[in-house]
């Protein structure tokens, strides 16, 4: 699980800039803090293999007074990634499943919510009793899936969760994008009817291509 983890925040650095939040990753406290200071909205900090939103903390700017204990509690776990903070993301990200490459959509309605942070918390993960409530589909959010498009499908991902703050990718999940069945429920959509079908038809092209194709082909066809 930790190596999924740091995989998954990874990822995100070899997509464009244009795609991502400024971030930083690194376990010298002094690098972390020269790249604090160039970020005037401050920062979100966690540790490279957290999950679940433990440990995630907004530090204000290189002079916040709490900044040696967070270092303290965030580096425990090793690498550090520091990200500049957006503050959209106080009403929460949205979690877009992508499919073969594009937004997973069935009927005319998308497979995303928005996962909106409990009162004076800054972590929208369920864990941190953060809840989830329909979002509508925006130019802005499509922009921004199509702009990782070309890499998701170059390394065959079949299916990824982005976690979308205005438009910028804050992570995408690789391994673990949990959230389709709520969705199903919260859309009374049945998205995994779309997904299923996805794989049945990749299965006949596997038979009908004799063996040519790769998964990494078959996954995003």
């Amino acid at each position: 699980m930790g190596a999924d983890v740091r995989q998954n925040k990874l990822y995100l650095q070899g997509f464009p800039e244009a795609a991502r939040p400024a971030s930083l990753i690194s376990k010298n406290l002094e690098e972390i803090r020269t790249f604090i200071d160039t970020q005037p909205k401050g920062v979100i900090i966690k540790p490279l293999q957290g999950s679940g939103g433990k440990n995630v903390f907004k530090i204000e700017g290189p002079d916040d007074s709490n900044i040696n204990q967070i270092f303290e509690a965030v580096s425990e776990e090793g690498y550090m990634i520091a990200q500049g903070y957006m503050p959209k993301a106080k009403d929460g990200d949205v979690r877009v499943f992508v499919m073969n490459g594009t937004p997973l959509e069935q009927d005319g309605k998308y497979a995303a919510f928005r996962r909106v942070p409990a009162k004076g918390d800054v972590r929208s993960n369920m864990h941190a009793k953060g809840t989830v409530v329909k979002v509508e589909m925006t130019d802005e959010i499509l922009a921004v899936a199509e702009l990782v498009r070309p890499k998701l499908i170059h390394d065959g991902l079949f299916m990824v969760g982005l976690d979308v703050v205005g438009d910028k990718i804050l992570e995408i999940n690789v391994f673990t994008p949990g959230g389709l069945w709520s969705i199903c429920d919260m859309y009374g959509t049945d998205f995994a009817e779309t997904v299923i079908k996805s794989l049945e038809k990749k299965l006949k092209m596997r038979e009908g291509s004799q063996g040519t194709l790769s998964n990494r082909e078959l996954a995003v066809l």
